[in-house]
């Protein structure tokens, strides 16, 4: 049973969808063992206590850079023996440390179909903002491996959601929540806890 631990730093509606998706069995092999929050009272980690999850918090207001921080982040993922950590709105970007201890066992969910609207500075409604300023037809959601390139590891899964009209990014960003990035982060984690996620070449193959 593989040890999953969730980075969050807000009201955590994708850690809410990884406990159900254990608790209804869609993830299989792996368990939350620990929430790690990057500054205190976010909702997160009520859910996280709700569900007998232990928590941590290591706010980022406390380190004086980047690397101290992930330093400390790294240290932290190591003691909870975490063998998958889980990005699910973790809004603090972290070095190259972390990708070193947990080479490809580190994945992350990003509004958009990667490689659009991706990358420095494309996180929350900035994600739709953009779409919808584009005029795209299709958006959704991408889970990948978290690697030194922002937005930029292996692609595990993908899910294409329609942009309809008179969208605004507060809407599209409820669509794409609810019918791309809570369906495929947990069978992107499942996936992962099964050994079925092969990366080669710098591409994420799923095994049958």
């Amino acid at each position: 049973m593989k040890n999953i631990v969730v980075l969050v730093s807000g009201g955590g509606t994708n850690l809410q969808a990884l406990i159900d998706a254990e608790k209804s069995g869609i993830i299989q092999g792996g368990r939350i063992t620990c929430v790690i929050a990057s500054k205190p009272g976010v909702y997160a980690l009520e859910r996280a206590a709700s569900n007998n999850i232990s928590t941590r918090v290591i706010p980022r207001s406390e380190y004086a850079d980047v690397a101290a921080y992930t330093k400390a982040v790294t240290e932290a993922l190591i003691e909870e023996k975490a063998d998958l950590v889980v990005y699910a709105g973790f809004m603090t970007i972290l070095d190259e440390q972390i990708v070193k201890a947990f080479p490809y066992k580190m994945m992350n969910v990003h509004p958009a179909l990667i490689p659009s609207f991706c990358g420095k500075g494309f996180y929350g409604l900035h994600v739709h903002e953009a779409a919808l300023a584009k005029g795209v037809k299709l958006s959704g959601a991408t889970v990948h491996f978290v690697t030194e390139v922002c937005d930029g590891g292996p692609i595990i899964l993908q899910k294409a959601v329609p942009v309809e009209n008179g969208d605004t990014p507060e809407t599209l960003q409820r669509r794409i929540m609810e019918q791309a990035e809570w369906k495929i982060l947990p069978e992107a984690v499942s996936l992962f806890c099964q050994d079925r996620i092969e990366v080669v070449d710098g591409i994420a193959c799923i095994k049958e």
